[in-house]
């Protein structure tokens, strides 16, 4: 018989499930694995951009690309742009960007009542759903950034092609024609363009028109990945490619004139650079558990210290630690390069026959 009032310090606690070294890696693990603007490259880590000694923003120094002028050289005492026979010394200039830090987190609390109601472990349900909620946030904090970014200081590199009012048709869509106009954006940058990022209902007009590419990670004794052309009925699309970029779905993507009577949803495409998107790190993901016995609850609690920063662009606002909606914000965003022509990121805005309905 068990002795009475004895607290058995061999059994496995909500301590020594969420605190542990082990946990926290599978979860940063977890997220890396999952996310794919990760996996894609748009997204990369900066060690440059870490803020680990304190701070609540971090300065980015650079030096502008030079543009020199060039001038002919003569035999005599008044060749060149000085005009008294001699090169004449050109200068080139430094700037700064400036990546805004985010201090972001979340709490759960679970009390005894709850796990004996529903015969279950609440808290062990919420642990299981925490990486796909932790890249749901980070993702919405992303799309925030870029949607600012568009706003003003990337404003020249948007491919508009939304019908408003008018029922779309096919050059309102997304093809290829569309997808080379966006390249053509960056000139003969165009080819740095590795990924694009869509609503659902973009990409599945791009299914239904046979305009996807697909690599299976599916493979045999002996075999290798597997490549098939685009078409009606593919089943290997564990990841997608348009026009050799690789495709990312979100469904975060939404119309952004949602709402609006009378015209037809158009949703933001992005075209994306390899690693165009910096990641800098002040603080790792952290979580802290705890008791109220007076409560009769378990707490726990999560937090995290980042910023994103899209080089050759710089956050503005004196505010820093910004909310979604600041983010968004396109006042608070400047370019820090002479022309965004030099940042891979193009938005493409279209229709879809998948979403043919205008708004009421």
């Amino acid at each position: 018989m068990a002795a009475p009032f004895q607290n058995y310090t061999g059994g496995t606690f909500l301590p020594d499930l969420v605190t542990r070294p082990e946990f926290l890696s599978y979860i940063s693990e977890e997220i890396f694995e999952r996310c794919a603007w990760i996996q894609s490259g748009v997204m990369v880590r900066n060690s440059a951009l870490d803020c680990r000694a304190g701070g609540v923003r971090v300065r980015v120094p650079f030096f502008q690309p030079i543009n020199p002028t060039e001038e002919v050289i003569e035999s005599n005492s008044t060749w060149g742009t000085s005009g008294a026979g001699y090169l004449t010394p050109q200068k080139i200039t430094a700037d700064e960007q400036i990546m805004t830090i985010m201090h972001r987190g979340f709490s759960y609390a679970v009390d005894d009542l709850s796990s004996l109601g529903s015969g279950s472990d609440p808290m062990a349900a919420i642990r299981s759903y925490l990486t796909r909620a932790i890249l749901k946030l980070r993702t919405s904090t992303l799309i925030s950034q870029v949607e600012g970014l568009f706003d003003t200081a990337l404003a020249d590199n948007v491919v508009a092609k939304c019908s408003g009012a008018t029922t779309p048709d096919e050059s309102n869509y997304m093809t290829a024609q569309v997808f080379a106009e966006a390249r053509a954006v960056l000139g003969e940058r165009g080819g740095d363009i590795t990924a694009v990022a869509m609503h659902s209902s973009v990409y599945y007009y791009l299914v239904q028109v046979g305009a996807l590419t697909f690599s299976s990670s599916s493979l045999v004794d002996g075999g290798a990945i597997q490549w098939g052309g685009g078409g009606i009925n593919l089943r290997n699309d564990d990841v997608a490619y348009f026009m050799g970029a690789r495709v990312i779905v979100d469904d975060m993507l939404e119309a952004s004139n949602a709402g609006t009577t009378g015209e037809y949803p158009c949703f933001p495409v992005y075209c994306f650079g390899g690693g165009v998107v910096n990641e800098g790190v002040q603080q790792e993901l952290r979580t802290e558990v705890d008791r109220n016995i007076l409560s009769k609850q378990d707490v726990m609690s999560l937090d995290y210290h980042y910023g994103m920063h899209v080089m050759g662009t710089t956050w503005t606002s004196a505010t820093d630690n910004p909310t979604n909606t600041l983010l968004e914000t396109g006042s608070n965003w400047a370019l820090a390069y002479q022309t965004p022509k030099l940042i891979p990121i193009v938005q493409i805005q279209v229709n879809t026959p998948i979403a043919a309905t205008p708004y009421a």
